[in-house]
C-alpha cells in the first residue's frame, strides 16, 4: 500500500512539473557573435530569462562560428523562429549598423513576413559596440527590421543604472544593453553592462510571458508555413515515385551540412522512360515527358532525404539538366522549363533556383535526360 502511494504521488509531481514546463515561456536568445562579446551579453540575458522560473532561454546563433568559444553553438533556422514565445535579438554593431550575419538572417525571413506569421511576438535588442560610436543607430536600424515584421519591441527603459561604474564609460541605452567590447583594461562586459542584461532578459521573460497565449492565429500561421505537402501533391495531383535504386557503387542522395545533392535520370518502373537522342529516336514532347519524370525522380529522393517531411526543404539551390541531344540543337532551356515549372508549384518561392542547362552527345543508360540538384534543408 506504501509503496503504490509513493508510485502516485510521483506521478503527481511528475505531472505538476510536466504543467509547470508548459505553461513556461518559451524564449528565443538569437545572436551573432564575431569575438564573443555579444555572446557575453546573451549568456547574462538568458540568466535573467530564467531568473524567475517562468520562462526558458535557447541561445542560438545565426550562423555557425570557428571562434572556440561559439562553434558549438546551434545554429537556428528562419522557420523556426515561429515556435517561440519571444525573441532576443542581439548583434556586434557595425558602422552603425547590424551585423552582416545578422542582417543576412533576416533577409531570409521574407516568407515569415509575407506570411505575418511574427506578427504580435515579443522582440528585444542588445548590441556589441567597439568604441560605442553608432550605437543608437544601430539599436533604431534593428528596431526597424523587427517592426516591420509587426513584432511587439520591448525597450530595456532606464533600469539598473545604479549599479554602473561612472568612472568609466558604459554601454547602456534605453533601447536594450550594449557593451563597448574594445575599450583596453577594463573587463567587457562590466559588471554593470552584465547587471543590465540580465534585467533586460528578466523584464523580457515578463512580458513574453504575459503575451504567450495572446494569438490565437499562432498554431494556424506555424500549420500554414509548415504546410502539408502531401495534401499539396495530392491536390495538385502529383504522384512520387519510388526512389529509384543505385546501379552502382554510389548513393541516391549526399547530405553535407544542410544541403543535399542529387542526380537522377528519367527512370519509371525500373525501365528508362523515352530513351534516346532527341531528334533521333525521340521528339522535344517526348524529352520533356523524360524531364518531368526525372524531375520526380528526384523531389521523390529528396523526400527521402528529408525523412518524409518536406516542409524541411528550405531552398531548391541549384537545377541542372543535362540532355542527350545533336550538336546543332540550341532549345535546351525549354526542355528544362519543365522540371523547374514542377519544382516552383510543388514547392513556391522556395523552389525558384538557380539553373544550367547542356547537351551531350549521350547519356548513362540511354536517358534522353539528367537532372543533377541542390537542395537547402533544415
Amino acid at each position: 500500500m506504501k509503496k503504490r502511494c509513493l508510485f502516485l504521488i510521483l506521478i503527481v509531481f511528475t505531472n505538476i512539473n510536466i504543467i509547470m514546463a508548459q505553461n513556461k515561456a518559451k524564449i528565443l536568445v538569437l545572436i551573432h557573435s564575431d569575438n564573443g562579446g555579444t555572446y557575453e551579453l546573451a549568456k547574462e540575458i538568458a540568466k535573467g530569462i530564467e531568473s524567475e522560473n517562468n520562462a526558458v532561454p535557447y541561445i542560438k546563433m545565426v550562423k555557425s562560428s570557428q571562434n572556440p568559444n561559439l562553434k558549438n553553438l546551434t545554429v537556428a533556422t528562419v522557420d523556426e523562429l515561429t515556435g517561440y514565445d519571444g525573441i532576443v535579438f542581439g548583434s556586434p554593431v557595425y558602422f552603425g549598423n547590424i551585423s552582416t550575419g545578422m542582417s543576412e538572417f533576416l533577409a531570409k525571413t521574407v516568407q515569415l513576413w509575407t506570411s505575418h506569421a511574427l506578427e504580435g511576438v515579443p522582440a528585444s535588442v542588445f548590441m556589441s559596440a567597439g568604441s560605442g560610436a553608432g550605437k543608437e543607430l544601430a539599436m533604431q536600424a534593428f528596431w526597424n527590421s523587427l517592426a516591420v515584421h509587426g513584432m511587439i519591441l520591448v525597450p530595456n527603459g532606464i533600469r539598473g543604472t545604479e549599479e554602473l561604474n561612472k568612472a568609466i564609460p558604459q554601454g547602456n541605452t534605453v533601447l536594450g544593453v550594449t557593451s563597448m567590447a574594445s575599450l583596453k583594461d577594463v573587463e567587457r562586459p562590466t559588471k554593470g553592462e552584465r547587471n543590465i542584461a540580465e534585467l533586460q532578459g528578466k523584464n523580457f521573460a515578463k512580458v513574453a510571458l504575459a503575451l504567450k497565449d495572446t494569438r490565437p492565429k499562432r498554431a494556424a500561421l506555424v500549420a500554414e508555413h509548415h504546410q502539408n505537402f502531401a495534401e499539396i501533391l495530392k491536390q495538385k495531383n502529383i504522384t512520387l515515385p519510388q526512389v529509384p535504386k543505385p546501379a552502382g557503387n554510389y548513393q541516391p542522395f549526399v547530405r553535407s551540412g544542410n544541403l543535399v545533392f542529387i542526380n537522377q535520370v528519367a527512370l519509371k518502373d525500373g525501365k528508362i522512360f523515352n530513351p534516346g537522342k532527341l531528334g533521333v529516336e525521340v521528339n522535344e514532347q517526348q524529352v520533356k515527358e523524360a524531364t518531368k519524370v526525372t524531375m520526380l525522380n528526384v523531389i521523390s529522393v529528396l523526400n527521402e532525404a528529408v525523412g518524409g517531411d518536406l516542409s524541411r526543404v528550405k531552398q531548391c539551390v541549384q537545377l541542372t539538366g543535362i540532355f542527350n541531344t545533336k550538336e546543332d540543337y540550341t532549345k535546351h532551356a525549354e526542355l528544362m522549363n519543365v522540371a523547374s515549372d514542377l519544382t516552383v508549384e510543388i514547392f513556391g518561392e522556395k523552389g525558384k533556383h538557380a539553373r544550367a542547362t547542356l547537351g551531350a552527345s549521350s547519356i548513362p543508360v540511354g536517358s534522353s535526360v539528367e537532372i543533377q540538384a541542390i537542395f537547402e534543408v533544415e
